[in-house]
């Protein structure tokens, strides 16, 4: 099959699971010996997301659906002047400007992306259809990365009468996260919208179920295949740190919790037989995160521990692979349930336990896995509890370590997931052209 993946970028600056998820896929089911071809949106795709993939032109340039909802003068343009705004450089230090845009300005865009060939993004929108239905580009079958791009599927549908796939992770919290009015509206636009779309693709059951009720789909309408990785530079796992190291790797935000472990590492360090724990974070930060991360610091060192506090500023493959390797247990106490943890699984096969809330999609990761604890969301000493079981019982550690590797080796590898999504493709793809029939 030729499968065109519609990918939104965040850019480089952070740790994005969804970006991530979507380049690896692309990779692996091209392996599988199906033509896949990438479409970045809205920034240029991070070095890690770039690969054997094909990767097409950006189309729906950050800086063009900005203006284009602001002004209509944007909306009639000539297309040299689009493709200067497009420009990657441009692009890449917009992407690095987190939070110049208003509440309001990101709900209103939000919607009226969510609204498709009525939105103010329309010229984008046609150009994106006219680009897919030529010979050499034209697909048997679309995957969007996320729901929020609903909005594309009943044009390209229309035009090329071809099949499209929505992936499913963590879309909630950002809807919910919007300003009212806009996210009432925005789920109900959405509500709309789902009817376009031939086959929902869930990261976890309990997202999957989160969704279904949100958005009123039927059973048969979403599927359910876990997000695996690459398990490449896995293979040796080498020993755990002499000192108690625990690590963190996501965006430095308050959302993902990194200031709820940071109280738990000030409530360890307590411990006579800790005093020497470190704590290393890593995930990369936006521009609007460094407030927070100024407070985390001071607070750090008020509490005199901040010497043995690192935040570390690389993090792609090879450097969360050798992160992973210098950490103890790894830590990220999300603060809202979420439907996936990449780290989660990056941690695991690398021999390292995990302690995350029980919340969202963790008691099914550690169901399966059995490789890590779980305690009460958002609860600082649950956490340096849960967090310093570990640090103290070396032989419980090694043993959560070597339980959830085996398991990430057996359940969760990327080419289990690919098969299963060309599965689904395929069985989509029929059933459309048995239809049309």
């Amino acid at each position: 099959m030729r499968i065109v993946q519609i990918t939104p970028s965040a850019g480089d600056s952070f740790y994005c699971e969804n970006c991530l998820r979507d380049a690896a896929l692309a990779k692996a089911v091209l392996k599988l010996g199906h033509d896949v071809l990438m479409i970045p949106l809205y920034l240029p795709l991070s070095v890690e997301q770039t690969g054997s993939a094909g990767i097409a032109p950006i189309f729906f340039g950050g800086l063009n659906v900005y203006l284009q909802q602001k002004s209509a003068f944007f909306r009639k343009t000539p297309r040299w002047l689009d493709r200067l705004l497009d420009s990657p450089g441009l692009l890449r230090w917009i992407g690095r400007k987190a939070g110049m845009t208003s509440a309001r300005d990101l709900g209103e865009t939000t919607i009226s992306m969510l609204r498709g060939e009525q939105g103010r993004q329309i010229k984008e929108l046609d150009r994106l259809v006219d680009w897919l239905d030529t010979r050499e580009n034209r697909p048997d079958i679309i995957c969007l990365s996320n729901i929020l791009l609903a909005g594309l599927a009943g044009p390209i549908k229309k035009r090329l009468g071809v099949p499209v796939v929505c992936l499913l992770q963590d879309e909630d919290g950002f809807l919910d996260g919007l300003a009212q009015p806009y996210s009432q509206q925005a789920w109900q636009v959405l509500a709309e919208r789902a009817v376009d779309i031939d086959a929902f693709v869930a990261v976890s059951k309990y997202y999957a179920d989160a969704m279904r009720q949100r958005l009123q789909l039927g059973p048969d309408r979403v599927h359910v295949v876990y997000t695996g990785i690459s398990l490449d530079g896995y293979e040796s796992q080498g020993a755990r740190p002499e000192v108690p190291t625990i690590g963190y790797l996501s965006r430095m935000c308050p959302e993902k919790g990194l200031d709820t472990l940071v109280d738990a590492f000030i409530e360890l360090k307590k411990n006579e037989k800790l005093r020497d724990a470190k704590l290393r974070i890593s995930g990369g930060k936006r521009s609007d995160d460094e407030a927070f991360l100024n407070k985390v610091r001071q607070k750090l060192h008020s509490h005199g521990v901040i010497d043995d506090v690192e935040f570390l500023p690389d993090f792609d493959r090879d450097a969360r692979l050798a992160f992973l390797r210098s950490l103890s247990v790894l830590s990220v106490p999300e603060k809202q349930p979420v439907a996936y943890g990449l780290y989660v699984l990056e941690a695991l096969a690398a021999g390292v336990p995990v302690v995350e809330p029980a919340s969202g999609v963790f008691p099914e990761l550690i169901e399966i896995t059995g490789g890590g604890l779980l305690c009460e969301p958002n609860n600082v000493e649950a956490l340096a509890d849960a967090i310093g079981s570990l640090l103290l019982d070396k032989d419980k550690t090694k043993r959560l370590g070597e339980q959830g590797r085996a398991a990430v080796s057996k359940k969760f590898n990327i080419e289990q997931t690919a098969e299963q999504m060309v599965r689904i493709y395929g069985e989509i793809a029929q059933k459309c052209k048995d239809h049309d029939a």
